[in-house]
């Protein structure tokens, strides 16, 4: 799959959650019934303070830019559930609102980014990482992960090299569900300071833990000067808030360079984010612990009820610890997951995601640009089954995933 376009992002391939993305639609809008398990958009609505403040703002006029650091009320109120909540000692001058937290990791790599250097991802991956890194300039270095995709401390060092300058952390992880303990956070941090790298901590499913409390990477920083921290934090309003279609995010910079860095980034990407969503951000964090702890239950109580029997079927080795999503292992059908999800779909009518486009791994020239690609071969039988949706329809959903493993294994292909 060789590239001759001229940009690097020419050169990057579609993800594969935006392929299934398009081809549920069309399902869709010729009159199949999908159940839809392949995009984590949740079946719970935001709190009814969030739109109440959304079209109070509009209806008041206060429709006009804010500064490209966001409201200041917004980033205060922030700034103070950060320290309760998180453990973070994090300030105003150092928070910055984005549009979602995905624009808010694009502007960050941006800001980090420098020539020729190289960032550290885990080979099983949220492919947006990816595709962010190599548009900010980074060369992507893809690390394999330990048992029960962990990271693995020496598998992570053996992959860094002199140009390596940055280290991404995901936990609650997109798409495995990993939630790493204390003891991981503090060796991988201890790794980072040791090599002087940065740390991108992508903490969007931070009040989706169900085994263990969540823990801030750079709550482990709080006690050092700001000159010395080396871990930026990104949180999204769209899954603590089910706020997925307001695009509201933020980013607390380890130091001050940093964040007058990406003031720049914004400036010249947004100008500002929108200001009635983040009058809607401001009702969202003042009713914070009541609906984050109801929206936790909620997906818990699907994860609990509807995915045992993919345990119980051989096609799930456990229960995700966190986040939204389980990595479905269906080798027992014969098919290859991109083969699997495609019959799925039409066979079915049950939309799941690829799993193998979660561990491409690039071939990246001089320029940045993608030269081929492949995939781990370990992630051939995989498919990510998104547990936010309508209990009914996940329960539904999983059956027949499940009836069909089956019959493909029977023979009736």
């Amino acid at each position: 799959m060789r590239s001759e376009l001229q940009s690097v992002a020419g050169s990057i391939p579609s993800s594969c959650l935006l392929r299934i993305f398009r081809a549920a639609q069309a399902s869709a809008a010729g009159g199949a019934e999908v159940v839809k398990l392949h995009v984590g958009d949740p079946y719970f609505d935001p709190a009814g303070a969030v739109a109440g403040a959304f079209v109070d703002a509009v209806r008041r006029g206060d429709t006009k830019y804010t500064g490209v650091e966001g409201l200041p009320a917004l980033r205060e109120a922030l700034v103070d559930k950060l320290r309760t909540d998180n453990g973070i000692d994090s300030a105003v001058s150092r928070l910055l609102i984005t549009p979602g937290s995905c624009q808010g990791l694009a502007a960050l790599l941006q800001s980090l980014a420098e020539p020729g250097a190289e960032i550290l991802l885990p080979e099983l991956h949220w492919p947006v990482h990816l595709q962010q890194s190599l548009l900010a300039g980074f060369r992507p270095v893809l690390y394999p992960l330990g048992p029960g995709f962990r990271p693995d401390l020496e598998r992570i060092e053996a992959a860094a090299t002199p140009d390596t300058r940055v280290l991404l952390i995901n936990s609650p992880a997109n798409p495995t569900g990993v939630v790493l303990t204390p003891g991981e956070i503090t060796a991988l941090l201890a790794l980072a300071r040791r090599r002087g790298w940065q740390v991108i901590s992508d903490e969007a499913y931070e009040h989706f833990c169900y085994e263990r409390e969540h823990v801030s990477v750079a709550s482990f920083e709080r006690d050092l000067p700001v000159g010395e921290r080396i871990v930026h934090s990104v949180f999204t309003f769209s899954k603590s808030f089910a706020m997925t279609g307001y695009r509201l995010g933020y980013v607390a910079l380890a130091d001050d360079r940093t964040a007058d860095v990406m003031k720049v980034v914004q400036e010249a990407n947004i100008i500002g984010t929108s200001t009635p969503v983040q009058h809607a951000g401001i009702a969202a964090v003042a009713g914070r612990s009541d609906a984050a702890a109801a929206n936790r239950k909620l997906v818990q109580r699907n994860r609990d009820v509807a995915l045992p029997p993919l345990i119980q079927a051989g096609l799930l080795r456990e229960l995700p610890a966190g986040g939204w999503y389980a990595m479905v292992d269906v080798t027992r059908s014969g098919l290859d997951a991109e083969e699997f999800a495609l019959r799925l779909l039409e066979r079915k009518g049950v939309a799941v995601v690829p799993g193998n486009g979660f561990a491409m791994r690039p071939d990246v020239d001089e320029r940045g640009r993608i030269r081929s690609h492949d995939y781990a071969p370990w992630a051939r039988h995989l498919v990510r089954v998104a547990f936010c949706v309508d209990p009914g329809w996940l329960e539904t959903g999983v059956l027949k995933l499940i009836e069909f493993v089956d019959e493909c294994a029977g023979g009736a292909r």
